[in-house]
């Protein structure tokens, strides 16, 4: 199981680092972290929970839930929706090349953007379901 997640997600993130949407919003290279510096740079991203379970008892596949953050001190919610938009636009529906599995599909679920109680950083939540069978 932990193969194809991290299958998946070494995809997802070349995937987004490649893309030039997300580069124009978060650098380029792209500020994305699975663990954030102290002094990371904003706006940038961070690889969020991920989860996988069983998905219809088909050998070896998975159903996986991956989600990613977005932090901001822009003032107001435009510039995280931005760079959501442009998350949304380079992976919904993608084509990911996986190492010993295949992408059957990765969809968009759920975004939010709201403010951090600090009352300066905004954040935005993006949620993607995908699924993955063994080649």
């Amino acid at each position: 199981m932990s193969n194809a997640q991290w299958e998946l997600q070494r995809a997802v993130y070349q995937a987004l680092a490649a893309d030039a949407a997300v580069k124009a919003e978060i650098g380029d290279p792209p500020r994305i972290y699975d663990d954030p510096p102290d002094d990371a740079v904003f706006p940038y991203m961070t690889l969020g929970e991920a989860r996988a379970r069983d998905w219809r008892g088909v050998d070896g596949g998975l159903e996986h839930e991956i989600r990613f953050h977005v932090f901001s001190r822009y003032a107001g919610r435009r510039e995280v929706k931005r760079i959501m938009g442009a998350v949304y636009d380079a992976l919904h529906d993608a084509t990911l090349t996986l190492t010993g599995h295949r992408l059957v599909n990765i969809r968009f679920v759920f975004g939010d953007a709201f403010r951090r109680q600090d009352g300066e950083t905004y954040q935005g939540a993006i949620r993607f379901r995908a699924v993955t069978e063994p080649e």
